[in-house]
């Protein structure tokens, strides 16, 4: 069985699961969404919040494959590109955040490590980008489970930690100096070595030459 985790992009954003790709929950505030439900025009809502972000602001999601069957799916924004955000009471995101807003495994692919990696996959890219923390709603009554905000119980599997507490919607955290492996940190560690080495390298054979 091959993986991958690609990154979303309006090429791609057909992969999403069917109910998702049209889902607009987090994407537009209350009222415009209704608006949008209406007048049957949520794909092409969160194809322009897709398109907004990427241009805006870069990478926002990432898509799972399982020998190139989509498996799963992960978006993520700036907290002031999610206007649902401001309607949770556990608000609001952090300053320092990026939010995690939708993640979700097909169900003949949970209990695999998809959901796992899929995080890590966001962790990475942000890490890479400089952000300090991942920061998301969950939903901590798992019987009456919203589709649309990531269980809590997943969010502490995987590292994150409650900052804010409420019985329906915590808020939790996850610092991004802890959210690499140990592997991706000898990896840079090894990367940062390396490039030490070829500086050093080169400049003995430009000082050789003047010689």
């Amino acid at each position: 069985m091959s993986r991958r985790v690609d990154s979303v992009t309006l090429d791609n954003l057909d992969h999403l699961p069917r109910h998702c790709r049209g889902c607009v929950f987090w994407e537009l505030a209350p009222h415009i969404k209704e608006q949008a439900e209406e007048f049957g025009q949520t794909e092409l809502e969160k194809e322009a919040w897709v398109s907004s972000v990427l241009l805006e602001w870069g990478s926002c999601g990432r898509i799972a494959y399982s020998d190139n069957v989509p498996a799963g799916f992960v978006l993520y924004a700036p907290p002031n590109a999610v206007p649902r955000a401001a309607a949770f009471p556990t608000a609001p995101v952090s300053p320092d955040a990026v939010m995690l807003t939708s993640l979700k495994v097909l169900p003949e692919f949970e209990g695999t490590g998809l959901g796992r990696m899929l995080v890590q996959a966001v962790a990475k890219d942000l890490t890479r980008r400089g952000v300090k923390a991942i920061e998301a709603f969950g939903h901590a009554q798992e019987k009456d489970a919203d589709s649309c905000v990531i269980p809590a119980a997943f969010l502490v599997s995987v590292g994150f930690k409650t900052v804010r507490e409420h019985p329906r919607w915590p808020r939790l955290r996850l610092e991004l100096r802890t959210g690499l492996t140990w592997k991706e940190d000898v990896e840079a560690a090894l990367e940062r070595l390396l490039g030490e080495v070829s500086i050093t390298s080169t400049a003995t054979i430009s000082e050789s030459s003047l010689r």
